[in-house]
């Protein structure tokens, strides 16, 4: 190729060429070129080779060997060079480069020439890759530009001093008197650099908000006459005139009237003049009309005006495009809280965006509507839904079945309604639903008790229809084994009572024991009813003793140690087996998901065979994980036993203690628990957008440490994919143990705890640093904090 070869002849070569190999031939020889002639002193066609290295530099290949080049061409008296040069740097040069300083000058030079058009390179390329350093320099001469009496110089000034503001915020100042001025122009684009301007500068400080707060007439007047006049070619786009000015006045205007009734006030009576005149029909007239709509929601505005906002954003909900559907019921989730009535009346519109076939839009709906949720229409929303619930996408099923519980739980019109309400969203989307649902609904119909014999016939129903939902099956299983009498007599006067005969409900828990879709969990359930029902029904207790035996050699331990524990009542506690295998006294909630284990006195009497001694019955229970003797848990003997007795039994048959801190539903105990050891003072590590991360310590040895992690989550929306990660000096060993979930469910209804074990046998200065990261709202989030002090603990070692 020869090296006097066109712009448009290199191309066409480029273009022509079959493999990428070849292209890279012909690029490497027109590179070549160039370079030879940028060595030349008396190179006429150094603006011709510029282009040329810049198309290179466009499709990705190395082009540094030209910014020196682009200095020089900068520099050139010829406008032809200068421009070319000019749009070199702007491409091939940064702030971070040395090369960009050398500049500086000419840029200085070129800002006082005597031609528009030079002087407009200047600025366009001081906007676009001008250091700190060059800003400095160059703010005065920006400012004297912004005076100028050239229009187009003007415009092209003021969106330079909006670069140098964003780079040298204490540079803001020195432009605000020629900003104010600028409001005058009549030229739009004038005016339109004059607003960004403002804006950048109000943003940035406050002094300067309340000095431009001064402005609301004049740019309320220069908003009026863009919505009134008439037809003009130049701005017209759409019908609508100059809808980029419209858009960036209105975005000024919000800034400008947030928190200030006087402002405020100013300017209601144009937006109510804009959102009533603009054509909804077109696009264009659609964005101003969102501008509108977002500035009548954040200043102060009359009550008239925010619900006409509102039928705004509903009519957005009608139509066709999904993307104005999606900012519709985006901005209508921002202000259900406070306009909630308005809202509602939209909430016929919002529930048939349920039915969208876009994801995202969706998924608005869904929030929104769940939203609009309250005491009035929770049976109308509800029935939608679960409607929606039932041909829902995977995705979106855990977060409805989240936001039916929570708005059952608040809203509920009937203990019967609730109940009905939860096992219709456990056989749709059981495999979906948090893990504190089954305690929760368990707390629910225990504390009904005049709903217990439908809810056992109900549940036995759905036991024998599908056993494939888990959190189901562990409810159904319960009742049956809490209230299996009720079910064998075969009345009930809330609904068709069904019946069945002892095998037949033995059957069903043996079927859910044996199938393969049962999680270990949920053969726990149906092992603890089949051995409840022993105490229930007369005449198949053989046949219960059988299959608990079976599962005294099953492989899960959990399950082995439950029959384990169940032969030893049989055999050796037979008498004692009535009293521990009664009903469940009431729970009672401390909150969401958590019940407490505390029992009263009284319940204590009714429950325990015998007469308990005062000072037996107020001590404390075993701590959870000792191996303790039955007798001495169930708190049934009259006599303390000696020393040896207890020894001889504890080794004969060792029982392990697993409760849980709400409660192990399937302990044997039912529902009796270790009294809770004093807790460890806690201390707030983290608390940003709504996380909390609090930590609390206990010292196990002199050199050993446990700390507890407890996170929560006070937003209205679910946090998943919550992750903890702890980091110490080299000298500490540390092993963090798994955490209690993976999520965070909005309004702190569940917490996560996660254990971490620490040994500093070189008691070095102990610190920890941890990485929270989650995804909330699709976004990943992700922090750091430092932990520099432990509660309880001294920081300089253990």
């Amino acid at each position: 190729m020869s090296p006097s070869v066109a712009l448009q002849e290199m191309i066409r070569a480029i273009r022509s060429a079959r493999t990428q190999c070849e292209e890279r031939g012909v690029i490497q020889r027109e590179c070549a070129a160039i370079r030879a002639q940028f060595r030349q002193t008396d190179n006429g066609g150094r603006s011709h080779n510029l282009a040329k290295l810049l198309y290179v530099h466009m499709l990705g290949y190395p082009a540094h060997f030209g910014q020196m080049e682009c200095v020089r061409m900068i520099a050139s008296p010829r406008y032809s060079e200068k421009r070319v040069g000019y749009l070199g740097a702007m491409m091939l040069l940064d702030e971070k480069q040395d090369a960009s300083l050398l500049i500086t000058n000419s840029i200085k030079n070129d800002l006082s020439h005597s031609n528009q058009y030079v002087q407009s390179l200047a600025l366009c390329t001081l906007a676009c890759m001008g250091s700190a350093e060059m800003c400095r320099d160059l703010a005065p001469e920006i400012d004297r530009l912004l005076r100028s009496s050239n229009s187009y110089i003007k415009k092209k000034a003021a969106l330079c001093a909006v670069h140098i503001v964003r780079k040298v915020r204490d540079l803001g100042e020195l432009f605000v008197p020629s900003a104010r001025s600028l409001l005058s122009e009549k030229n739009h684009g004038v005016l339109h650099g004059a607003v960004v301007l403002i804006t950048e500068l109000c943003g940035r400080s406050p002094e300067t908000l309340e000095r431009f707060r001064k402005t609301v007439p004049d740019l309320v007047q220069i908003m009026k006459g863009l919505v009134i006049s008439g037809y003009s070619p130049d701005h017209d786009v759409a019908g609508v005139s100059d809808p980029f000015l419209q858009v960036r006045i209105l975005r000024l205007l919000r800034i400008l009237g947030r928190n200030n009734e006087a402002a405020s006030d100013a300017m209601n009576d144009l937006l109510a003049q804009v959102a009533t005149n603009t054509d909804s029909t077109k696009t264009v007239g659609n964005a101003v009309l969102y501008e509108t709509v977002l500035t009548v929601l954040d200043i102060k505005s009359e009550s008239g005006l925010r619900v006409l906002a509102v039928n705004i954003l509903g009519r957005f909900l009608l139509n066709n495009d999904r993307n104005i559907r999606y900012i519709a019921m985006t901005s209508l989730q921002k202000i259900v809280g406070t306009d909630h009535n308005a809202v509602q009346r939209h909430r016929g519109t919002i529930v048939d965006c349920l039915k969208d076939q876009d994801a995202s839009v969706k998924r608005r709906a869904l929030e929104l509507s769940l939203a609009l949720v309250s005491a009035s229409n929770i049976r109308s929303m509800m029935k939608e839904l679960l409607i929606f619930l039932s041909s829902c996408p995977p995705d979106l099923r855990a977060q409805a079945a989240s936001g039916i519980f929570n708005a059952a739980e608040r809203y509920a019109p009937s203990k019967r309604w609730h109940i009905d309400t939860i096992l219709h969203v456990l056989t749709t989307a059981g495999g979906d639903v948090r893990d504190e649902t089954v305690p929760n609904l368990i707390q629910l119909i225990t504390n009904t008790s005049e709903l217990h014999c439908y809810t056992v016939h109900k549940l036995y129903r759905a036991l024998l229809t599908d056993i494939s939902q888990q959190p189901l099956v562990q409810v159904a299983c319960w009742c049956i084994g809490e209230y299996g009498d009720l079910l064998l007599k075969g009345e009930c006067q809330e609904t068709e009572a069904v019946q069945a005969t002892e095998d037949d409900v033995l059957d069903a828990l043996e079927i859910v024991l044996q199938s393969h879709m049962s999680t270990p969990t949920t053969r726990g359930f149906a092992l603890t009813a089949t051995m409840k029902l022993s105490t229930r029904i007369t005449d198949n207790v053989d046949r219960i003793r059988s299959i608990v035996s079976i599962y005294g050699s099953c492989i899960d331990v959990e399950l082995q140690q439950r029959a384990v524990e169940y032969n030893a009542l049989f055999k050796k506690y037979d008498h004692m087996r009535a009293a521990v295998l009664e009903r469940m006294p009431v729970i009672q909630k401390n909150s969401l998901g958590q019940t407490n284990g505390e029992v009263s006195e009284e319940t204590i009497k009714e429950t325990q065979p015998g007469k308990v001694k005062q000072e037996e019955a107020a001590q404390p229970q075993q701590p959870a994980g000792q191996v303790v003797d039955l007798l001495d848990l169930l708190g049934g003997s009259q006599e303390p036993l000696a020393p040896s007795s207890l020894i001889s039994i504890t080794s004969s048959a060792p029982i392990t203690a697993t409760g849980s801190a709400g409660g192990d539903l399937l302990d044997l105990l039912g529902g009796l628990e270790p009294t809770p050891l004093t807790p460890a003072p806690a201390m707030t590590v983290y608390d940003k957008n709504g996380v909390t991360l609090t930590i609390s310590c206990e010292q196990q040895s002199d050199s050993g440490l446990t700390v507890m992690l407890t996170a929560s989550n006070s937003t209205d929306s679910d946090i998943s994919s919550f992750t903890l990660q702890a980091a110490v000096p080299k000298s500490v060993q540390l092993q963090m143990k798994a955490p209690s979930r993976d999520s965070l469910p909005a309004k702190g209804a569940a917490k996560l705890t996660q254990l971490v074990v620490l040994n500093n046998p070189n008691k070095v200065n102990l610190k920890m640093r941890i990485r929270v990261s989650y995804t909330s709202l699709g976004s990943v989030v992700q922090d750091t904090v430092q932990v520099d002090s432990f509660p309880g603990i001294s920081a300089a070692g253990l």
